[in-house]
């Protein structure tokens, strides 16, 4: 994560404070909050001055009239409405008395186990001691009424339910980080990060222009790549580990919680060495290409499937070599009298500064949509949404050119 700068604000995980912080947002009155939650009205006072202290602002104005939400306490609240909307769900449907009961410590416990399987190994990444952590697991299920790890020869085990609430405390734990940045950006700091899940085109064209750009207007905020398998981004996207996924959308839309948007549209080309006999030529059959050795995508990504459906009667060729990285691609062609099946917008890109040459082919490709993935319900910080605008206008300049056609 990135530095926190000495007065950023940080907003304390502590749920039941959370709740009654929200309780006063949205009914005005200390004394309504403490009805609604069933506490008394010096807890509720207790837990707004230890809210305030932590984020280092006002978060109410006091006034006979009510208690009326500061532009702090508006973005505080809104974010754990969105974060209590995906965790209580969740808690509900294993008890509904854990939505007052479970604490911080119970939870963070539980999502360590659900991703570790190990109560040793749960303990280490949460820096505890493992009979806390196993203290803690044992008092959420005798809370909950039910068992939520099944203990197996080959590790522990979540249930369904168990899963479910891991998956929803990790991304009501994103929104209290993103509180923390749309705080501070409020302040006039940089708090937070954006990680992008990068696939092949988006790395070579769309996204180092964006991230020129980004920079210039924000010199300081941190951004992570993380580039990968398909599958590996969309786990990370899901957890909350990364904020969007940029390259080849997926038809259909691999899982309900995900939502596709797609920029521009992209169709594949072959590519040569500069000095291949091949370069240029725009008499070749099929035949002729399937004797060549190729270097095209993984299996399992867009472009592969294409690949494989042009020599599908003919069977696949005997020589292949899977490579997800251009820059890998673009040496192995150079050096080889190899071919290449990749995006035509990375093509463009690669021809146009004379590092390979295009083989003209009379085949059909399926225009493929290049665009963004995210999270349903995701929403964005000020410096997301400042990326996501930056993206989109570069995208409207990458419209097919005529030897993509």
């Amino acid at each position: 994560m990135s530095k926190r700068p000495t007065s950023a604000p940080s907003v304390p995980r502590n749920l039941r404070h959370l709740r009654l912080f929200l309780a006063v947002a949205e009914t005005g009155s200390v004394t309504d909050a403490a009805a609604r939650c069933h506490v008394t009205q010096p807890a509720v006072t207790q837990a707004l001055a230890k809210l305030e202290l932590a984020i280092g602002a006002t978060l109410f104005e006091r006034t006979r009239q009510g208690f009326f939400a500061t532009p702090q306490g508006v973005i505080l609240a809104e974010r754990i409405r969105r974060a209590l909307a995906r965790l209580d769900p969740a808690l509900s449907d294993i008890a509904p008395r854990l939505t007052l009961t479970a604490s911080l410590a119970q939870l963070q416990a539980l999502v360590a186990l659900r991703e570790t399987e190990n109560f040793t190994l749960a303990a280490r990444r949460l820096g505890l001691a493992q009979p806390t952590v196993h203290r803690a697991i044992t008092q959420l299920e005798q809370e909950a009424g039910r068992i939520l790890f099944e203990r197996t020869a080959f590790g522990m085990i979540a249930s369904r339910q168990a899963k479910t609430l891991a998956q929803a405390m990790r991304l009501a734990l994103t929104e209290l980080d993103q509180a923390e940045a749309e705080l501070a950006d409020l302040n006039g700091e940089e708090v937070g990060r954006l990680v992008i899940g990068a696939l092949p085109l988006s790395r070579s064209v769309l996204l180092p222009q964006a991230i020129v750009e980004f920079r210039a207007a924000r010199p300081t905020y941190p951004v992570l790549i993380l580039d990968g398998p398909y599958d590996e981004l969309l786990s990370g996207l899901r957890r909350g580990d990364i904020d969007l996924i940029l390259g080849a959308l997926r038809d259909p839309s691999p899982i309900a919680d995900v939502v596709q948007e797609p920029l521009f549209e992209d169709r594949l080309s072959i590519l040569a060495g500069r000095n291949h006999p091949f370069a240029g030529r725009a008499d070749l059959r099929r035949e002729d290409l399937h004797r060549c050795g190729w270097v095209v995508p993984r299996r399992g990504t867009p472009s592969r499937e294409q690949f494989d459906a042009f020599f599908a009667d003919l069977g696949p060729p005997a020589s292949i070599v899977e490579a997800g990285s251009i820059l890998l691609m673009r040496e192995i062609l150079a050096r080889s009298p190899l071919l290449g099946c990749i995006s035509a917008t990375q093509a463009q890109a690669e021809i146009s500064h004379g590092l390979l040459a295009e083989v003209p082919v009379a085949a059909r490709w399926t225009a493929r949509a290049i665009g963004l993935t995210r999270r349903e319900n995701w929403h964005p910080t000020k410096a997301q949404s400042q990326m996501l605008d930056i993206l989109h206008r570069l995208a409207r300049a990458l419209a097919p050119k005529p030897h993509m056609k």
